[in-house]
């Protein structure tokens, strides 16, 4: 039944619009600022509190609301008004969590049939050099991004590179650095490969094949740095291991194949009903069940495994975000962003707040400010809210990631060391997006 939800896809619009309460200046108002502020100082010091990144954001976007709340009471806003604009939020957190449900469904599907452990043995196997391990865990990390999320890729090669590396930290070291710019580029120019390209193309700003027009500028943004990158990796190839050949498990390849029928039936078909996955699920758990371990396919169990403290993340940075916008902090920074410093540079500036604070929040607070820009600068605040975060190791979920599976092989500052050149390739898909559709 969850996956009925799908039937709203892609429908998400931002018609429905409301009047912001427009008391920004009121210590209230600001008091909602500073709340949200401190619960994404604790979002980004994760990595050291051990807090689930959930927890700030839902705590933020509940104590927005309350006051939120107050000041529309306070301003003589009928309820009903105020109703109507969370449940605008609401709807927004609904269709963008049904979606990514059912890919993360998908995904953990997949892993469970061997899927990506079988490609991990099989590249550990052939014995490439370091170098032709580099570009080609690089490219594959740029196109799975593409279909999956930027931080399930890195991680599934970045358990390619820690084995194939085990005894070479420099090249553990580079190649997580390719693997964050590789995901970042690859999700920007496939509507489902980035939570922010997603938004985009459910708010009705681009149609889906509009984002193919971002394929090149962000090959540019992966290639360029990587090929200064490959200057500095190590020559010579991988001790030789015992690498186990893993085995397909039964419907492996038919899951890929659903997959794959899924996103084509979302993006070619408003209403569309969901029940392949679950009856091939069905199908799995009574002709093939795992007698090594005593166990069946289950999918609700693929479900269970779905990274529900992202999804969690989402809800409050969604509600938290709206909170602040309905008080009228979104028309402010509107102002302030696109109205002084003009669209393309405004869309710039995205990119670079992105390497910083993640791109999810900024990129909700983009779409709300409603903009009147044309396809053009859409994409481009696509390209660069997507490709950004990789300009620092904290800028990504998948530089997060790494950094806790790398044993402090790959640490910010190693990372920041090829910051130069990963603005280089920012700079350089800028360009060639103004190039090929300006």
């Amino acid at each position: 039944m969850i996956l009925v939800g799908m039937l709203l896809l892609p429908g998400m619009a931002m018609a429905e619009e409301f009047h912001n309460l427009g008391l920004t200046g009121t210590e209230r108002g600001i008091y909602t600022v500073l709340i949200f502020l401190v619960a994404y100082g604790f979002v980004m010091t994760e990595e050291f509190t051990h807090m689930r990144k959930s927890k700030p954001v839902i705590f933020a976007a509940a104590v927005i609301w309350a006051h939120v709340a107050i000041l529309a009471t306070d301003a003589g806003v009928p309820s009903d008004e105020l109703h109507k604009a969370f449940e605008h939020d609401l709807k927004e957190y609904a269709e963008l969590m049904l979606f990514l449900l059912v890919a993360m469904t998908y995904i953990n599907s997949m892993a469970e049939r061997n899927v990506f452990e079988a490609l991990r043995s099989w590249l550990i196997r052939k014995q490439f050099g370091y170098k032709q391990l580099f570009w080609i865990t690089g490219i594959i990390t740029f196109f799975l991004s593409a279909v999956a999320d930027n931080l399930t890729s890195a991680l599934l090669v970045g358990a390619v590179v820690m084995a194939v590396g085990a005894d070479n930290e420099k090249f553990v070291s580079i190649g997580f650095v390719n693997l964050v710019i590789a995901a970042n580029a690859g999700g920007a120019f496939c509507p489902f490969g980035d939570i922010t390209t997603l938004m985009v193309w459910q708010a009705g700003y681009a149609e889906f094949f509009d984002f193919f027009k971002l394929f090149i500028p962000s090959v540019v943004n992966f290639v360029v740095p990587a090929f200064f990158m490959a200057q500095a990796v190590p020559s010579g190839q991988p001790l030789a291991t015992n690498e186990e050949v893993v085995v397909l498990k039964p419907g492996a390849l038919q899951v890929c194949f659903l997959f794959l029928l899924t996103i084509m039936f979302a993006v070619s078909f408003k209403q569309f009903l969901h029940l392949p996955p679950f009856l091939y699920g069905y199908y799995l758990k009574i002709k093939h069940p795992d007698v090594e371990n005593g166990t069946r396919f289950d999918i609700f169990n693929k479900v269970k495994e779905a990274e529900w403290d992202t999804l969690l993340f989402f809800f409050g940075v969604v509600f938290a975000v709206g909170g602040l916008g309905y008080i009228g902090y979104l028309e402010l920074l509107s102002g302030a962003m696109y109205d002084g410093l003009g669209a393309t540079t405004a869309n710039i500036l995205v990119g670079v707040i992105s390497a910083i604070v993640d791109n999810i929040p900024v990129m909700f607070a983009v779409l709300n400010m409603n903009l009147d820009m044309d396809l053009y600068q859409w994409l481009l605040v696509t390209l660069t809210a997507g490709v950004g975060g990789s300009l620092f190791s904290v800028g990504s979920a998948a530089g997060v990631a790494l950094m806790g599976q790398s044993n402090h092989k790959y640490t910010f500052f190693s990372h920041l060391k090829w910051t130069p050149v990963i603005a280089a390739g920012y700079a350089a898909s800028i360009f060639t997006h103004y190039l090929i559709n300006g």
